[in-house]
């Protein structure tokens, strides 16, 4: 994160320089073009006059009160997923605005930075009552200008937010996981009959687990809440079936349903167009060109795509989304006349 932040930097014309407690990701952040290495963290923040902190959860607090100590004016902000903690680290300083940019990637490390991460993204800014004005409008600009959309938000509501859409999702994923991959029904092992439901749920399970100890250890209280929110629930379902109440189920899923449609509609413009079109594919090289391709040619758009493979022999099957009902139907008769299998259907039901 830290590279990529500096590569954005210098992609908008401006200087750099860097420091890192591994020599070896330095030399990387260096041989990318990211920054220009300093000696020492006191040497690369003497002149700056913003000093952006990338660390591990468990690490950025000391680091951040290292750099607020080190000699030198500049606003320091950071990047990391959880704030109390880093706020509290910072012992009231105005010069530290905190900052979480939501993107990034399951990789990790400057190897695999970019300077276009940032474009389109939300990018959390923390500032409190003693943080200076022209400080926070300072990184404010700096994230606008990355291309990310600033946000100003208390830092434990922030940490309460984070642990709904993020934390506790990778807790549910971990949970559903491990339940399926332990159980056995009659001998038969859940796991080897997978369908998509299960990938979908558990696509996120088994996160690297150097970031996420940390990161649910630092948030514990705000995930605790949250889980028992679910818990709560949880007890409301399992009452519906144990009373066979359909009314309730069917309420349940419906405002599941339309809280999903809001949650689209940040990405798609008429989420309620979209259509999926699964098709199978085999495995085999060029198929997935081949189908893009085609597409492409009769100006098909694909609002998104995602592929799931089964195995070698069997293929996988292939995620389409296309808006509107006319244009679905076409790509499906375009794909099926090449001799692939088509199954068109809303993406939410109506």
């Amino acid at each position: 994160m830290g590279a990529s932040v500096a590569l954005a930097a210098r992609r908008r014309g401006d200087d750099t320089v860097g420091w890192d407690v591994d020599p070896g990701a330095l030399a990387v952040a260096v041989e990318r073009g990211a920054v220009d290495a300093a000696g020492s963290l006191e040497e690369a923040v003497r002149e700056a006059e913003l000093a952006v902190v990338a660390a591990p959860i468990a690490q950025l607090p000391a680091q951040v009160a290292a750099v607020l100590a080190a000699p030198g004016d500049a606003t320091v902000t950071d990047v990391g997923s959880t704030k109390a903690s880093v706020v509290a680290a910072a012992a009231g300083s105005p010069r530290f605005v905190g900052g979480h940019p939501i993107c990034g990637s399951e990789s990790r490390g400057p190897e695999n930075a970019s300077a276009s991460l940032f474009e389109n993204a939300t990018w959390f800014l923390t500032p409190v009552t003693h943080t200076d004005a022209e400080r926070h409008r300072l990184v404010h600009g700096f994230v606008s200008e990355l291309g990310a959309t600033p946000v100003a938000i208390d830092p434990v509501a922030h940490d309460r937010l984070v642990a709904m859409t993020s934390h506790v999702p990778h807790v549910l994923a971990n949970i559903v996981a491990n339940q399926t991959g332990e159980a056995r029904v009659e001998g038969h092992e859940p796991l080897a009959h997978a369908g998509g439901s299960l990938r979908d749920m558990t696509r996120i399970a088994g996160a690297n687990p150097r970031i996420w100890v940390d990161i649910f250890l630092d948030n514990s209280e705000a995930i605790r809440s949250a889980l028992e929110e679910h818990r709560r629930r949880i007890e409301q379902v399992e009452t519906a079936l144990e009373q066979g109440d359909a009314g309730y189920l069917a309420r349940w899923i419906g405002e599941a349903s339309g809280n999903r449609r809001r949650m689209l509609e940040r990405e798609y413009p008429d989420p309620g167009a979209l259509q999926r079109l699964r098709v199978h594919v085999s495995d085999r090289p060029g198929v997935l060109a081949a189908i893009t391709q085609a597409l492409g040619a009769e100006r098909i758009n694909i609002e998104d795509f995602e592929l799931h493979h089964m195995s070698p022999e069997r293929g996988g099957t292939l995620q389409v989304l296309v808006g509107g009902e006319g244009e679905a139907q076409r790509a499906a008769e375009l794909l099926e006349r090449q001799g692939y299998s088509v199954v068109v259907s809303p993406v939410l039901d109506q």
